[in-house]
Order: structure tokens, then C-alpha cells, then sequence
């Protein structure tokens, strides 16, 4: 029996994926937000979710539309009686230098990865009840370190911090709890994208750089995500808790 239940976008791989499984394991009933373009399948997020014995509905969740979130939401709602946390995951990058840069490019990506975020939060609280918790998933680059090439997903990142703050002070007076998380370099789809990312090769050397010594993985995340929204965390709101490794906070040899 479900005594919890979550909205998380991007859940059709990488950090969702694992947050999906990872709050399915604990007995959650997830919502796996996709969108109809997305290259991977929220099928195999369900088949995970069902394998560790969770409960998991597929709900149309692409964070440029609030009225298909707003529905997202209500649907959960509905199948879990209530919606108690949500979490805002999903986003894109796109490599660009500064100087190719188009005004369409920068308002498509910061509409998917700020303003998107904006939109889950807003429609999954109106539904949410009342004590319940958000986890908005940032990233060290914005965040904490400049990333050349990736100006407006960092300019995203970091803006995501501002509001992250900002909603969990408005939200305080309902109990809902808002915090961020910020990965490090963690092995996904979208890092293992050699175009637009690090690619396989990046992610190796990125490892000696790794006062842990090696890459993150979702799994890693998403028990941090869990621990955000948990009752554990009942006194945490509006912080971020980067999750890397130690890499944000050593010295460069």
C-alpha cells in the first residue's frame, strides 16, 4: 500500500529513472512524466518500477505546456489518492559557444530548463496537499561552476537556485518544503552524449579529477532526492546539497 506518492518529470531515464525506482522501493506511487518526443521509452521506467514491486502510472508531462502539467498532476492525484511530492528533473543541454549563440536557442533551452521547472512546481503544488515536498534537480554547472559552451543551461541552473528559495519561503506557510539538488558529473544519456556532453571518454577522465575517484551514478542522486523529500528531511527547505563527489570542492592539481 502506497502511503506517498510523486509527480517526477524526465522520469524516462537517467536521475528520474533511478528516483522513480528508488521512491517506488520505498513504497511511493510514482508518476513517470514523459513527453511525446522524448528519444526513451517510460515504459522501461515502469517495467523497473513494477521489478522492485512499486506501483506507477505513465502520465504526458512535457514541461513547455502548464495545462498538460497541471493535468499530470491531477492524474496523480487521482490514481494515489493525493499528490504528496514532486520532483522537477527534467531538462536539456545543447552545446553552443556564446558567439553561435541565437535568441531562439537561448529562450527554447531556458523555457525547458528554468521556466519548465517553474511550470511543474506551480501545477504539482495547486494539486499537492498540504506538508508535502519538492526537489528541483540543478547542477554544479550554473550552479557552482562555470561550463563554456553551455551558457543558458548554466544561466538555468543557477537561476533555478533563485527560485528555489524564493518558492520554498512562499510555500512555508502550507508545509511544503522546496530544495535543490546539484549532481556532479553523473553517467547518463545525456552525459554520455559526446556531442553535447562529456561522451564516454569524457566521463573516464573526468574521474581522476574525482577526489572520490570515479563518476556518479543516478542510483546516487536519486537516494539524495529520497532523502529531500522524506520526513528525515522535515526541517530542510530551500537549500541545495551538491552531490559530486568532492569535486566542487578541491583544490585543482
Amino acid at each position: 500500500m502506497t502511503t506517498s506518492s510523486a509527480l517526477i518529470t524526465g522520469a524516462a531515464s537517467g536521475i528520474g529513472q533511478a528516483v522513480a525506482v528508488a521512491l517506488a522501493r520505498a513504497g511511493v506511487g510514482v508518476a513517470i512524466g514523459s513527453f511525446d518526443g522524448d528519444p526513451h521509452d517510460p515504459q522501461e521506467t515502469l517495467r523497473a518500477v513494477e521489478q522492485v514491486g512499486g506501483k506507477a502510472i505513465v502520465v504526458r508531462a512535457d514541461v513547455r505546456d502548464g495545462d498538460q502539467l497541471l493535468r499530470a498532476s491531477e492524474e496523480a492525484a487521482d490514481r494515489f489518492g493525493g499528490l504528496s511530492w514532486v520532483v522537477a528533473n527534467a531538462g536539456i543541454l545543447q552545446r553552443q559557444p556564446l558567439a553561435g549563440l541565437s535568441d531562439g536557442l537561448w529562450q527554447h533551452l531556458l523555457d525547458i530548463d528554468l521556466t519548465g521547472v517553474m511550470r511543474t512546481v506551480r501545477a504539482g503544488t495547486s494539486v499537492m496537499r498540504d506538508g508535502g515536498a519538492v526537489v528541483c534537480v540543478s547542477s554544479i554547472s550554473g550552479g557552482v561552476l562555470g561550463s563554456a559552451g553551455h551558457t543558458p543551461y548554466a544561466a538555468s541552473k543557477a537561476g533555478m537556485l533563485g527560485f528555489v528559495r524564493s518558492s520554498a519561503v512562499e510555500l512555508a506557510e502550507r508545509g511544503i518544503r522546496v530544495n535543490a539538488v546539484l549532481p556532479g558529473v553523473i553517467t547518463s544519456p545525456q552525459s554520455l552524449d559526446p556531442v553535447n556532453s562529456a561522451g564516454e571518454a569524457g566521463l573516464e577522465s573526468s574521474a581522476a579529477r574525482i577526489p572520490l575517484g570515479r563518476v556518479g551514478q543516478p542510483d546516487e542522486v536519486a537516494d539524495v532526492i529520497h532523502f529531500l523529500l522524506s520526513h528525515a528531511a522535515r526541517y530542510i527547505t530551500g537549500q541545495t546539497l551538491v552531490v559530486d563527489g568532492g569535486l566542487t570542492v578541491a583544490w585543482p592539481t
